[in-house]
Protein backbone atom coordinates (compact mmCIF):
# COMPACT_ATOMS: atom_id res chain seq x y z
CA UNK A 1 0.00 0.00 0.00
CA UNK A 2 2.82 2.27 0.85
CA UNK A 3 3.83 4.31 -2.27
CA UNK A 4 7.23 6.10 -3.25
CA UNK A 5 6.36 9.68 -2.79
CA UNK A 6 7.42 12.44 -5.32
CA UNK A 7 9.05 15.77 -4.69
CA UNK A 8 5.62 17.38 -4.84
CA UNK A 9 4.11 15.83 -1.39
CA UNK A 10 6.32 16.07 1.64
CA UNK A 11 4.13 13.71 3.53
CA UNK A 12 1.84 10.57 2.33
CA UNK A 13 -1.47 12.13 3.49
CA UNK A 14 -0.91 15.13 1.44
CA UNK A 15 -1.69 13.72 -1.82
CA UNK A 16 -5.53 13.96 -0.75
CA UNK A 17 -6.51 17.29 0.05
CA UNK A 18 -9.08 16.31 2.20
CA UNK A 19 -7.15 13.95 3.91
CA UNK A 20 -4.68 16.69 4.35
CA UNK A 21 -6.40 18.94 5.77
CA UNK A 22 -8.37 17.25 8.07
CA UNK A 23 -4.86 15.76 9.46
CA UNK A 24 -3.53 19.06 9.67
CA UNK A 25 -6.59 20.09 11.53
CA UNK A 26 -6.44 17.16 13.67
CA UNK A 27 -2.86 18.06 14.70
CA UNK A 28 -3.79 21.63 15.62
CA UNK A 29 -6.13 19.95 18.33
CA UNK A 30 -5.59 18.76 21.76
CA UNK A 31 -4.20 15.52 23.35
CA UNK A 32 -7.59 14.43 24.57
CA UNK A 33 -9.17 15.32 21.04
CA UNK A 34 -6.31 13.75 18.88
CA UNK A 35 -6.82 10.50 21.24
CA UNK A 36 -10.50 10.67 20.76
CA UNK A 37 -10.27 10.86 17.26
CA UNK A 38 -8.15 8.30 16.93
CA UNK A 39 -9.94 5.78 18.70
CA UNK A 40 -13.03 6.24 16.51
CA UNK A 41 -10.86 6.31 13.19
CA UNK A 42 -9.27 3.05 14.23
CA UNK A 43 -13.01 1.49 14.73
CA UNK A 44 -13.66 3.12 11.03
CA UNK A 45 -10.78 1.50 9.37
CA UNK A 46 -11.59 -1.91 10.65
CA UNK A 47 -15.10 -1.36 9.65
CA UNK A 48 -14.61 -0.58 6.14
CA UNK A 49 -11.62 -3.27 5.74
CA UNK A 50 -14.34 -5.81 6.98
CA UNK A 51 -16.74 -4.24 4.43
CA UNK A 52 -14.25 -5.23 1.47
CA UNK A 53 -13.47 -8.41 2.99
CA UNK A 54 -9.91 -7.27 3.58
CA UNK A 55 -10.12 -8.30 7.36
CA UNK A 56 -11.07 -12.09 7.44
CA UNK A 57 -9.61 -12.54 11.05
CA UNK A 58 -8.61 -10.87 14.12
CA UNK A 59 -5.23 -11.66 13.01
CA UNK A 60 -5.38 -9.96 10.14
CA UNK A 61 -6.35 -6.88 12.12
CA UNK A 62 -3.56 -7.02 14.00
CA UNK A 63 -1.11 -7.40 11.17
CA UNK A 64 -2.94 -4.17 10.22
CA UNK A 65 -2.19 -2.49 12.87
CA UNK A 66 1.56 -3.22 13.50
CA UNK A 67 2.20 -2.59 9.64
CA UNK A 68 4.35 0.22 9.72
CA UNK A 69 4.96 0.48 13.74
CA UNK A 70 8.66 0.74 14.32
CA UNK A 71 9.46 1.49 17.77
CA UNK A 72 12.73 4.00 16.39
CA UNK A 73 10.56 6.10 14.50
CA UNK A 74 9.64 8.94 16.55
CA UNK A 75 10.03 12.65 14.26
CA UNK A 76 6.83 12.67 13.41
CA UNK A 77 3.69 14.26 15.60
CA UNK A 78 1.41 11.81 15.79
CA UNK A 79 4.52 8.87 17.02
CA UNK A 80 4.23 10.78 20.65
CA UNK A 81 0.81 8.52 21.44
CA UNK A 82 0.61 4.85 20.65
CA UNK A 83 -3.11 4.82 19.93
CA UNK A 84 -2.70 7.96 17.61
CA UNK A 85 0.01 6.43 15.96
CA UNK A 86 -1.45 3.04 15.59
CA UNK A 87 -4.62 4.73 13.54
CA UNK A 88 -2.43 7.11 11.63
CA UNK A 89 -0.65 4.09 10.23
CA UNK A 90 -3.64 1.58 9.61
CA UNK A 91 -4.86 5.08 7.74
CA UNK A 92 -1.43 4.87 5.62
CA UNK A 93 -1.89 1.53 4.69
CA UNK A 94 -5.49 1.38 3.11
CA UNK A 95 -6.11 1.63 -0.34
CA UNK A 96 -6.54 5.53 -1.87
CA UNK A 97 -10.21 4.41 -2.44
CA UNK A 98 -10.98 3.89 1.73
CA UNK A 99 -8.33 6.59 2.34
CA UNK A 100 -10.51 8.89 0.56
CA UNK A 101 -13.75 7.46 2.09
CA UNK A 102 -12.33 8.24 5.58
CA UNK A 103 -10.49 11.27 4.59
CA UNK A 104 -14.50 12.66 5.07
CA UNK A 105 -15.32 11.01 7.39
CA UNK A 106 -12.46 12.01 10.08
CA UNK A 107 -13.08 15.57 8.66
CA UNK A 108 -16.64 15.37 10.04
CA UNK A 109 -15.28 13.80 13.23
CA UNK A 110 -12.54 16.28 14.15
CA UNK A 111 -14.91 19.46 13.25
CA UNK A 112 -17.80 17.71 15.41
CA UNK A 113 -15.17 16.86 18.12
CA UNK A 114 -13.98 20.28 18.35
CA UNK A 115 -17.24 22.03 17.75
CA UNK A 116 -18.36 19.75 21.62
CA UNK A 117 -15.61 21.10 23.05
CA UNK A 118 -16.22 24.55 22.39
CA UNK A 119 -19.96 24.30 23.70
CA UNK A 120 -18.25 22.77 26.77
CA UNK A 121 -16.51 25.61 27.24
CA UNK A 122 -19.04 27.68 26.72
CA UNK A 123 -21.19 26.16 29.62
Amino acid sequence: MKEEYSNQYRRWYDKDPVLSEAVKTLEETDDQTQIRVALNLIKIIIEHNIEDEKFEAVDDIISAVGSGLDDNKRGRWYDIDTTLRTAMNMLQNCPADTQKIIAKEMAQMVVKQIKKEDDEDEE
